[in-house]
């Protein structure tokens, strides 16, 4: 085991290396709901009781790698929209379906955030998740909005869809022991399985090509545009 650590860059790292854990845990073990905190811990190489120094819960752990997953969505996003211009609605989906792809630890939270992580910390923590996802979600809205010609609004009404698709499908995609057993014995069964990022794919097309068509763009979206409204799904 790790000697405690005592100045703020060894705290900081000892945060890293938990973090780190979770998510490697995750990715290995199919998925965050098979982590645990004894495995983090043996991981990152503490004592099961030093995260208690770091994290006073499992739920705040993954809560915090959910907040680090927007930042890199936020960045993946930016990478892929370099160069570009004028996107297309179904442009715009190609670059949400295939970065948050890119994120499996990411898209699984997705579906847990609200579920059970926002509501199993203390307010003052889930106020600063809501904070930091809320802010990252509308630099990801200035930056699509400023590639592609789709309107704020429009774009807000994406990043909606594409919270809970990817959380659902990510769920789906990756079945528990028992049900991968199941899908071995019926593969009709089975298919809705090994198809994630093409099955969000088309469907974010189809939000989009459809969200051009029944939300017009506003005045709003032309000019000085009011606060957003935010979509509670995964934030």
């Amino acid at each position: 085991m790790r000697e405690r650590a005592r100045s703020a860059a060894d705290k900081a790292q000892r945060s890293e290396d938990l973090l780190g854990a979770a998510e490697s845990l995750a990715l290995e073990l199919g998925g965050v709901r098979f982590v645990t905190v004894a495995a983090v811990t043996e991981r990152a190489g503490l004592h099961r009781t030093g995260v208690r120094r770091y994290y006073a819960s499992k739920e705040e752990l993954l809560l915090e790698l959910a907040e680090r997953g927007w930042g890199h969505w936020r960045d993946a996003i930016g990478t892929r929209l370099a160069g570009q211009a004028r996107l297309r609605p179904a442009d715009v989906a190609d670059v949400l379906a295939e970065t948050i792809a890119s994120l499996p630890v990411f898209c699984d939270l997705l579906a847990h955030v609200p579920m059970d992580l926002e509501g199993d910390v203390d307010i003052e923590r889930a106020r600063r998740y809501k904070t930091n996802a809320f802010m990252v979600h509308d630099e990801i809205i200035d930056m699509l909005e400023s590639a592609s010609t789709m309107s704020a609004s429009q774009l807000e009404s994406m990043i909606a869809a594409t919270l809970p698709l990817a959380g659902g499908f990510w769920q789906v995609s990756h079945p528990t022991p028992t049900l991968a057993k199941l899908y071995e014995q019926v593969p009709s069964w089975g298919h809705v399985a090994l198809d994630f990022e093409p099955r969000l794919r088309l469907l974010l097309r189809a939000v989009a090509v459809g969200l051009v068509e029944t939300l017009p763009a506003s005045n709003a979206d032309r000019g000085s545009r009011p606060t957003r409204s935010r979509p509670s799904r995964g934030r």
